[in-house]
Formats: structure tokens, sequence, C-alpha cells
């Protein structure tokens, strides 16, 4: 399991009765789960080359994973783009490819999705005495941009939860995430100008320009069976995003999800419309 670079792993395994990766491993599956930690000094250098080709990769290689033989490699959000190039690159480690709420088209969906996106980008330059004076992009800046995206969600679902009995599971499921969402992690300095300047802003993966160690990552060489989930009410990752990294994917099983961005991994519906799903599929592999 590999999740993004800007949240905590733990959101798989957020608690012990409602669990992504604890499911998964009822249905028989050895989980394991990638975590990127924090950015140390040398990480604040890295690129999406050095995540990818470097770290990703080694933990594929890794010897004690060699018994297992070829692996099922499954990506959240930022971390299903790291999982593709990762997969394009190792595809003999690899039995299949799960991609969950995984952009493509960062350009792609309603109208003002376009918008949107060269609005983050054009917000590089404002950032990027930050980026270089810390060597990252700070925790606080990346949920303002994230807030940016649907600031009226915000007020939403804090009356949803004034709503809620407070000794209920909802209440404190409810808790548990926003917990998770609040204990972010800075993202390398290079990392965010490529991904707000080269994603956003030039939208390189839908346009076959996103290169990782200078080959282009495209997704119709895939060579294992892969699975996409898409979650209808995402406003991180719009469905036509994730769509469009569908239709790329030779022969791949779309799974359309009735829940949000972090809904689909752990709300109250997540086993139902995704747990259960990707097990079956595992198992099928």
């Amino acid at each position: 399991m590999v999740p993004s670079l800007v949240n905590r792993a733990y959101v798989m395994d957020p608690a012990p009765g409602h669990s992504m990766l604890r499911a998964l491993a009822a249905g028989g599956s050895r989980v394991l789960l990638l975590d990127w930690g924090w950015p140390d000094e040398a990480a604040r250098g890295f690129t999406l080359t050095d995540y990818i080709a470097g770290r990703l990769e080694r933990a594929l290689a890794a010897p004690a994973l060699r018994p297992l033989g070829p692996l099922a490699l499954a990506g959240y959000c930022m971390g299903g783009l790291l999982a593709l190039a990762a997969a394009l690159r190792r595809p003999e480690r690899l039995r299949g490819l799960a991609l969950l709420a995984t952009p493509w088209d960062f350009h792609a969906g309603d109208g003002q999705a376009r918008e949107r996106a060269l609005t983050l980008a054009a917000l590089l330059p404002g950032i990027e005495p930050v980026l270089q004076a810390t060597g990252t992009l700070p925790v606080d800046l990346i949920q303002t941009l994230f807030a940016g995206l649907d600031p009226w969600n915000i007020a939403a679902k804090f009356r949803a939860f004034a709503s809620m009995d407070p000794a209920g599971e909802r209440a404190h499921r409810f808790v548990v995430l926003e917990d998770w969402l609040n204990d972010g992690v800075p993202l390398a300095a290079p990392v965010a100008r490529e991904a707000l300047g080269g994603w956003y802003g030039r939208n390189e993966p839908a346009g076959l320009r996103w290169r990782v160690a200078g080959a282009v990552v495209d997704p119709a060489e895939l060579a294992v069976p892969s699975f996409v989930a898409v979650p209808g009410a995402d406003r991180i990752v719009p469905p036509a995003s994730a769509l469009a990294l569908a239709a790329r994917l030779p022969g791949a099983r779309v799974l359309p999800v009735p829940a949000g961005h972090i809904g689909m991994a752990a709300g109250g519906r997540a086993e139902a419309v995704l747990w259960q799903p990707l097990r079956e599929w595992l198992a099928g592999l």
C-alpha cells in the first residue's frame, strides 16, 4: 500500500475496528504499508524520481519480500501516481496494480476544474520564498491549498458533526479522521514544484509529458492487471480525472465508488463500497 506524500500513512489503518489494511489482511492478503515518514534534511531535496526510482523501488526489491514472489501494488491519491510510475518501471515485481482515487487529467471535470488547477499552479511563485527558506511546502500551506478546493465543505462537515451522538461510532470516526487530516506532512520543495507546476499547471500526466528518471509515464504501457476505484463525490480528485486514467490503462477493472475522497478509504461505508471489491479483485489475481 502506497499512500500520499502529504498525509500520514495511517489513514489506511486509523482504528482497529475500521481499517482497510486489516480488512484486506482478513481476506487472506499479507499487507505491507509504505510509510514515507517526515522529510528529513536529505529528503527535502528529493524529486518525484527520487521517491519513485529510489525509495519505492528499493522497497519493492527488498530481500525480505523476494520469497513472496510478485506483489500487488496499491496506491491512494498521490500515492497512486507514484505506484503507477513504479509499476511501469518494475513490472517483473508485480502481479497487479490498484489505483484508488488517483488523479491523471488535472484539467478534467466540471467547467471549473481547469480553472481551479491553474489557480493552484499560479500560487507557486508566491510560495517560492517559503520553499527556498524551509526546503518544503509546510503543512499549514498544504492544508490551505486543499481547503481552497472546497471551502464551504469545512463548515458543512462540522455542522454535520454537531448533529451526531458524541458517544456514537460516527462521531468517533469523524474525530479520528479529523485528527489524521490535521496531522499532515510537509512536501519536499522540488516535489511541490513538480506537483503544482507540472501536474496542476501544465497537466503533464494527461499530456504524456510527466517523466520519471527520464522516461514518460504512460499508463497504456502497463503490463499487469489493474483496478481503478473512482469515488463519485470526490472534490480533491474529480471523477473525470480518475476516469481519464482508467481509460488509458489496458483492460482496467473500473469500480465507481459512491463516496468521497476520504470516505472511500476510511468512511462508514468504505468496507462495502471499496474494501470488499478490492479484496475480491486481489483474490482473483
